[in-house]
Order: structure tokens, then C-alpha cells, then sequence
């Protein structure tokens, strides 16, 4: 390992929420190490002053079945970073606030959706959350640990806003700019307050989302990774590593136009900008004129886009944001991660998150996924402890329940992949051979048998 001296641990410990997407009831997800934890991958982080270290994990690996819920714990995550990046950006003081409640109940559409996270910011322990309606924000808070006990940082609901006691004269400032639809967080970080902006910037430099819907702009990150001459050489090897046939890679000179609508994309990912909701905003790979070059019988020959397989897009959009991650100690969501890749890649990758002569610096994965060859059927060819796998669930309502196969009582040595595939733990689709036979006679001859 590096002999580097790290800066003070910024690390995810959990994350919670309701009345979002498919969650109508609590869900949590923890990345606390438990008894029954795999020791060599366990993160050791201080968290107040001359206190005892926490057990944090690096990666937390998400299955179930197709539209049981996988994706949404993801996007919970998401949407509590794009409140807190955008909320005071948006401007509008009666424009509402985007929700994404539970809908398959009617109960629950006017219904408040709450977050909460847990976290280690710069050695010290943070707890930040908010209960949000499609109105207004309805409560808020904001605590950390510098000593081992809660100090307030502010509290707010429908009456008005506590403030802590340091810097409370900036606190009532952000008073002055502060909106009902508006965080008082996001707020705060627009007039620079000394104590919340770290704690907006952590927001800004994590839970990034890797799905299917921000490739183009991850591709566009990375291709921008290839013009800094120190990110540059970190692309290539991943890129080369990942037995793809590449060889190098190279970005055509690009004139001013299509430059800024590169950087707009990077900055998109960043949450430095909004999402647009304009596909065309977003350049295609084709318009930054990345090509990779493979080895021929002659030497080596670039290739257009176009003449690239899935899986190499794929894991070009993928480099970047898990360079950056692994360089920055950030947390990055990726959903699908076997999507198009061999299981090998996607072992690689959680394996990068997981060691920490690769990961030095204490970032975090999380990801959903149906390649169960990581969940391993030995202790030995297992990559991720019992802690560390979780399974979503979706009841007769709709609604999705998330858990952790350590709550199930796992023996160390279980077959994990082969009993979860059996339906031993849940978390797997309910098929009918029947109901599919009659749907193919359904399609050939029109007639149910």
C-alpha cells in the first residue's frame, strides 16, 4: 500500500428513506461492518476526536429479480443528491418540488418521501436528512459528532429553523434567501456557509449514478480524462487490461462549439449542471471523435464507434467514473453492472473497490447486478462477504422490502450463488412453466389450450 498520508476519511456509512419510487415503507441499506464481516476488506475509519475507529465497508452488491426494486435503491440515492444539488438552483418560489413517490397506492401520492444519510465527512460523523412533499420541504436536519455526541448543526420544520451555535450569524442570512421548496442545505452552499459547504460538497463528488441513461455522458467523461496527460495514462491501462483489444485510444482536435458541449457533458455528471431533459444537449460518442485503436496483423488500426462492440462502449462509459472514484475516495452507484460485460469484468471492477493496495483511498461501490459469480458458492471463490450482498423483494402490493443476506443467517462456507438461484434466500422470480407455455400458443395459434 501507498505510504501516502490520506486526507481525513469521507466515507458513506448508510443511507435510508421512504415513500420513494418502489419503497412505500423504510428501507436502509448500511455499509457498517457486522460481526460476520470478511476482516481483510473491512475499512478502519476515525470518526470524531480520539475516539474509537468504525468497521465501514467498501462495496455492497444489490440482486433480485427483474423490476423487483434493484435499480430504485440506486435512484432513492439519486434523488436525495439531485434535491440537494438543484433545489435552491431551480429558483422558482411556487414551482413545487419533484417528487417520486410510491404510486401504486393512492394513499402515498401527496404523501412526504423522507432521506436520510449517514456519513463520516473530513474524520467527523454527519447525519443530514429531510421529509419533502410536492409543496415544500417539511422538515430538515443536519448533525455531526465531533466528540462522540449529536451537536446541531440547524433543524427545521413547519414553525421555522434552529440554528446551531457556531456561525450563526451566516446561518441567518441563509434565512434571508431561504424558500419553502428550497433546502436549507442548498442554500447554505449558495452563500458559502463555512460549516455546510463540505458537507454540500460531498454530494457533489458522490453518489454519481452510472445506468444505461448517462452512458453517452460518462463516455463523454472519460474521452475528457484522455486529454489530461495524468488521467490519460489510468484510462489506457484500464482500457488495455480489460482484454478488449484495445491498444490506445486518441480524441480529435474538436472545435469550440463541440469543446463546451463536451465540458457541458462533464459537467452534467458532475452535478455541476442539471440534467437536461433534451437527449440532443447531450453529445454522441460519434461527436467527440474518440477512437480506439486495435492491434492488426499490421500494426495497429483505429476503428470507428460504430465498428465497436457493446461491451467496449460499454466499458469506455464505465473508466472514467471509476478512475475518478478510486482517485477522489468517492462513492459511485452503478446499476447493471454486468450489463454487457463478462462476468470477469465485473468481478474486476468490485475486486478494485474491494482491495485496498487498489483502492487507497477509501472509496465505495454500490451496485445491483444478476451475475451471481460473485456471490461465490465457497468461502473462497466468494468476492463479497455476507454483509455485504443485499436482496430486494417485491410483496403482492408492489411495494419493494430491500434486506441482507447476513440477517438470514448464512453459514460461511454456504453455497451463496447456487441456494440464491434455488430461491433459497428470495429475492428471485417467481416463474410459471404453464403461463409461458399458453403465451407461445397464444402466439403461434392464437388460441389458449
Amino acid at each position: 500500500m501507498s505510504d501516502e498520508v490520506l486526507p481525513a476519511a469521507s466515507v458513506l456509512l448508510a443511507f435510508s428513506a421512504s415513500n420513494v419510487r418502489s419503497f412505500r415503507d423504510d428501507v436502509q441499506l448500511s455499509l457498517l461492518a457486522t460481526s460476520v464481516a470478511e476482516r481483510q476488506i473491512v475499512r478502519d475509519v476515525p470518526w470524531r476526536a480520539r475516539g474509537r475507529h468504525i468497521g465501514v465497508l467498501p462495496v455492497a452488491g444489490i440482486f433480485g429479480a427483474n423490476a423487483s426494486g434493484k435499480t430504485n435503491v440506486l435512484r432513492a440515492m439519486d434523488d436525495m443528491r439531485s434535491h440537494v444539488l438543484y433545489s435552491f438552483r431551480r429558483g422558482s418560489p411556487t414551482g413545487g418540488v419533484p417528487t417520486h413517490p410510491f404510486r401504486l397506492d393512492p394513499r402515498f401520492l401527496d404523501a412526504p418521501s423522507s432521506f436520510e444519510i449517514d456519513l463520516v465527512l473530513d474524520g467527523v460523523r454527519h447525519l443530514y436528512g429531510f421529509k419533502v412533499d410536492n409543496e415544500r420541504i417539511l422538515e430538515e436536519w443536519a448533525y455531526h459528532f465531533p466528540r462522540g455526541r449529536a451537536t446541531l448543526l440547524f433543524s427545521r420544520d413547519r414553525t421555522g429553523v434552529e440554528l446551531g451555535a457556531r456561525e450563526r450569524s451566516k446561518s441567518r442570512a441563509v434565512l434571508e434567501l431561504l424558500r419553502p421548496n428550497a433546502l436549507f442545505l442548498s442554500t447554505a452552499a449558495s452563500a458559502a456557509h463555512p460549516l455546510l459547504l463540505p458537507l454540500y460538497g460531498w454530494f457533489e463528488r458522490n453518489l454519481l449514478l452510472a445506468e444505461a441513461d448517462s452512458r453517452r455522458v460518462r463516455q463523454a467523461f472519460t474521452a475528457k480524462m484522455l486529454d489530461d496527460d495524468e488521467s490519460r495514462h489510468r484510462v489506457l491501462a484500464l482500457l488495455r487490461a480489460a482484454d478488449l483489444g484495445v491498444t490506445g485510444a486518441r480524441v480529435r482536435e474538436m472545435d469550440a462549439a463541440l469543446k463546451e458541449r463536451l465540458d457541458q457533458a462533464v459537467r452534467i455528471l458532475s452535478g455541476a449542471d442539471e440534467k437536461s431533459e433534451s437527449p440532443e444537449a447531450i453529445v454522441e460518442f460519434d461527436d467527440f471523435e474518440v477512437r480506439l485503436t486495435h492491434k492488426g496483423v499490421q500494426g495497429d488500426v483505429e476503428l470507428l464507434p460504430s465498428d465497436e462492440s457493446l461491451g467496449t462502449l460499454v466499458w469506455f462509459g464505465l473508466v472514467g467514473p471509476v478512475i475518478d472514484a478510486l482517485a477522489g475516495g468517492a462513492v459511485l452507484l452503478a446499476d447493471e453492472l454486468d450489463a454487457s460485460l463478462h462476468p470477469a469484468l465485473v468481478r474486476e471492477i468490485v475486486r478494485l473497490f474491494q482491495d485496498p493496495e487498489t483502492n487507497t483511498r477509501r472509496a465505495q461501490l454500490l451496485f445491483n447486478s444478476h451475475d451471481v459469480t460473485v456471490l461465490g458458492d465457497t468461502a473462497a471463490d466468494r468476492l463479497l462477504g455476507r454483509d455485504q450482498v443485499w436482496f430486494t423483494e417485491k410483496d403482492d402490493d408492489g411495494s419493494t422490502r430491500l434486506y441482507p443476506l447476513s440477517d438470514l443467517g448464512v453459514r460461511k462456507d454456504e453455497a451463496v450463488a447456487r441456494r440464491y438461484l434455488a430461491g433459497r434466500y428470495g429475492g428471485t422470480p417467481i416463474l410459471s412453466h404453464a403461463e409461458f407455455n399458453r403465451a407461445a400458443e397464444l402466439a403461434t395459434t392464437g388460441e389458449p389450450s
